[in-house]
Parts: C-alpha cells; sequence; structure tokens
C-alpha cells in the first residue's frame, strides 16, 4: 500500500527557553535544534517509519536548505520524484519555541510552500492513482487543497485533511468529500466557532461539523486522547501517560502512524490506538521527526498493553 503527502515541508529552528521574553527584552535561550519539519513533511516521514511506502508531493526553495530537505525525504525512503525547486525563492521555515513544560509556540513561513499549484497535482496524476490515501494540511494553497480533495473524490482514493493551521478562510463544504477531517481541539474551536474545553463542548463541535456533510471527524486532544466520531457513533482513545518533553510534531506523528496503519486493514479504531502510542513516544524526546520512533520501538511500547 502506497500513500501520497501532497502538502508542506519546512525546516525547524527549534529554541528551548525558560519563558517567552517581553517585548524589548532579550533572554538567553538553554539549547537550540535544527531539524526537517513541515507538517506534511512530518506526516510522510511518520507514515514511513511505520513502515508503508510514501509518495511526497511538496515545494523546496533556492537556497541552502532544499538540497538537505530532499536528502532528509530520501533517508526515510520516500519517493522524492514530485519533490521540486522553486528558482528565486525561500524554502519554507518554522522558528519553534519550546518552554519547560514541553508545550510550544510556532510561527510559519511558508516559502516554497505557497508554490504548490493545482497544476502540480495534475502533473502527477499517474503516480497519485496508484495510491490508497491522499493526505492533506493547510500550509499549501486552499485552491491545491481543493484540488487534492476533488481529484481523490474523482478516482475514488480515499482523503484526509489536517486543517492546520486553522483559518476560517477553509470552506468546509467544499472539504466535505474527504473521507478523514482532523483537527486538534484548538482548531476545531477555530473552524468552528464553539468552545473545546470539556469532552462535551469537543463533542458538541465535531457533531457540527457532522451535520454539514463531514463523514469522520477524528479530533486529537494531546494528553486527552482523540475523538472519533461519525454520524452514527463516538469513540474516545485515551492517551498513553508518559513524560512530555516537547510536544512539537505530536499532532503529525499521530495522523502519519494513523495513516500508515489505517492502509493495512481499514480499521479505524485500531489505527487511532496504534497512532495515539506513537504520538505518546515522539513527546518523550525533543524535535518533531527526530523523535519519531521506529517501529520496532512502537511495537516493543504496545507489546504489555495488548496481552
Amino acid at each position: 500500500m502506497r500513500i501520497a503527502v501532497i502538502g508542506s515541508n519546512m525546516v525547524d529552528l527549534t529554541s528551548y527557553i525558560t519563558r517567552m521574553p517581553i517585548l524589548g527584552e532579550t533572554l538567553e535561550a538553554p539549547d537550540f535544534t535544527l531539524g526537517c519539519g513541515g507538517k506534511g513533511a512530518n506526516q510522510a516521514v511518520a507514515a514511513a517509519v511505520c513502515g508503508t511506502d510514501v509518495l511526497m508531493m511538496t515545494k523546496v526553495g533556492s537556497d541552502i536548505f532544499a538540497d538537505n530537505t530532499i536528502s532528509n525525504f530520501r533517508k526515510y525512503g520516500i519517493d522524492t520524484t514530485y519533490v521540486q525547486k522553486v528558482p528565486d525563492v525561500s524554502s519554507g521555515v518554522a522558528p519553534i519555541f519550546v518552554d519547560e513544560s514541553g508545550q510550544n509556540s510556532i510561527l510559519i513561513i511558508k516559502g516554497a510552500n505557497n508554490h504548490l499549484m493545482p497544476a502540480d497535482i495534475d502533473a502527477g496524476e499517474k503516480d497519485l492513482r496508484e495510491c490508497s490515501l491522499i493526505v492533506l494540511q493547510l500550509e499549501i494553497p486552499l485552491a491545491t487543497v481543493y484540488h487534492a480533495i476533488a481529484f481523490g473524490q474523482k478516482h475514488h482514493i480515499p482523503v484526509l485533511l489536517n486543517p492546520a493551521p486553522a483559518t476560517k478562510d477553509l470552506d468546509i463544504e467544499k472539504v466535505c468529500a474527504c473521507d478523514f477531517f482532523v483537527p486538534n481541539e484548538t482548531e476545531l474551536a477555530i473552524l468552528t466557532g464553539m468552545p473545546t474545553e470539556t469532552r462535551k463542548d469537543v463533542e458538541q463541535a465535531a457533531a457540527s461539523l457532522i451535520e454539514r456533510g463531514l463523514k469522520n471527524v477524528i479530533v486529537t486532544l494531546g494528553g486527552r486522547g482523540a475523538l472519533w466520531m461519525t454520524a452514527d457513533e463516538k469513540q474516545y482513545i485515551e492517551a498513553y501517560q508518559v513524560n512530555a518533553v516537547d510536544t512539537s510534531g505530536a499532532g503529525d506523528a499521530f495522523i502519519g502512524c494513523f495513516c500508515s496503519s489505517y492502509v493495512q486493514d481499514r480499521d479505524v479504531s485500531a489505527a487511532m490506538q496504534r497512532a495515539s502510542a506513537f504520538a505518546a513516544l515522539s513527546v518523550t524526546r525533543k524535535g518533531t521527526q527526530m523523535s519519531y520512533p521506529r517501529r520496532e520501538e512502537l511495537e516493543d511500547f504496545l507489546k504489555p498493553r495488548v496481552s
């Protein structure tokens, strides 16, 4: 089984801080890392380390980061046929600030990601049609996202949309053709205009999206687990309790692992359980892609829990 990730890549510039500086203040930060990230790339890598064949469609710039990003994809065995350079444009970058509790704040500069166009999807039609799932996020132009959803519908390929970063410009009616819609609780609140502080809040907000025509809404809730809701049922997957060091990329870890598991047997509940464990392991280490566990580590983590 092969999945296609049509989306973003970023260079993660991660600063580990004690607190955010106030306006005009300079603080010393204890640590810094530079790594490959971006929601699309993170999800592709997570799926790849879980053992799935992945095709990546994205754009990089004409700077010092471009070749490193392409090499990183290849290191994980990801097909880079449709990873293309854009002349005279920067690659996407993401300054990330992680505090002592492991929580993060992120800025993104999309750069070359803004140049991934609907025509690129059409150019890759032959290979995309061979995929079992198309995975999307919102760090690329909305027109490209809508085109990819229509492409999946036309060719009977399931589509998963992670509506992140959330924007009220997203036309819910246009994304109802998606098979899976996977926001976190913050994104769910932005998209629905409803509170998401409690389980009941989350359920009501998710239900409002189902009422608008979405088929499967999966809400990732960090340490509170994840909710799967359809028109007929709802199910919670509890989070695994771990000592979080850095939550950067945890949602992407969940989605990538979920996709890898789902295309194998189409079991949503089992895929969510596995994805929850994968994401839990990822937050016990610093970084985004570099924190993702290998398949063997995931199996070892799950062993006592399936006996």
